[in-house]
């Protein structure tokens, strides 16, 4: 089955950028230049930039989110570490949330597994960030879901999760290659959401804000997003999404 494989992000100091996801968020050396948590989930690449990234709330690419067993020991292991880590809060009913930045102000969303107040007992390593780590989501926003979602689907993506936050003027729209369906059959149903953040391979997430009026993607060489690549084990033949600059590895 097809996964997304690789995201690639241009930087400053891309060696920088390798040891803070390493050493502070528990990532490794997956070769090639790729770091991540391994398994079916996306890996990171950074590529040299040559002026430092400046996100807006028009650019294409939003963030990652890494879901964890406890965000509070994950909040608090990256406070140990000098990181500036928002305090967790319950979002609506989209998921028990904190958010930081790395060094080059890229942002990154920490995900419990539960809602707050919800958690049950948790197996996990508190060694590891937030009890284990797992790059769960890849974000972006678009102005025209449908100018985006046939194409995810006829490649096989399977929808999991739709969340409407009308009064904040978006949808969150989740994605993924997978077999699995989501436990009810109502995608809009709230016992979809903290299971959507469960999986342990890399959903893409689509906020739709339809008053937005453009999408920014960088310039070649200017710092931010590059773009993400699909691995499949066979020749799948398909188009890129050159909208949101997806393209099938090989």
């Amino acid at each position: 089955m097809a996964k997304l494989d690789t995201v690639t992000l241009r930087v400053l100091d891309p060696d920088r950028q390798k040891q803070f996801y390493c050493d502070v968020l528990g990532m490794r050396d997956l070769g090639a230049g790729r770091i991540g948590y391994g398994g079916d989930e996306a890996a990171l690449v950074f590529e040299q930039a040559h002026e430092g990234y400046q996100a807006t709330r028009s650019d294409l690419y939003w963030k990652i989110a890494l879901s964890v067993p406890d965000i509070e020991l994950a909040c608090a292991q990256l406070a140990k570490a000098g990181v500036a880590v928002s305090e967790p809060h319950q979002f609506e009913d989209v998921g028990y949330l904190a958010h930081f930045a790395d060094p080059e102000g890229f942002s990154i969303e920490l995900i419990d597994h539960a809602f707050k107040g919800a958690r049950g007992p948790v197996s996990s390593d508190a060694a590891l960030l937030g009890g284990g780590a797992h790059l769960s989501l890849v974000t972006f926003r678009i102005a025209d879901l449908e100018a985006v979602e046939p194409t995810l689907l006829r490649w096989g993506m399977r929808k999991l999760s739709v969340q409407p936050l009308t009064d904040y003027g978006f949808i969150l729209h989740f994605y993924a290659f997978t077999e699995e369906q989501p436990p009810e059959a109502d995608l809009v149903a709230v016992g979809n959401r903290t299971w959507t953040y469960q999986r342990r391979y890399t959903v893409l997430e689509l906020q739709h804000v339809a008053a937005l009026e453009t999408v920014r993607v960088p310039e070649e060489g200017e710092a931010g997003y590059v773009g993400v690549t699909i691995a499949s084990a066979a020749d799948a033949g398909f188009e890129d999404l050159e909208r949101l600059k997806i393209r099938w590895a090989g």
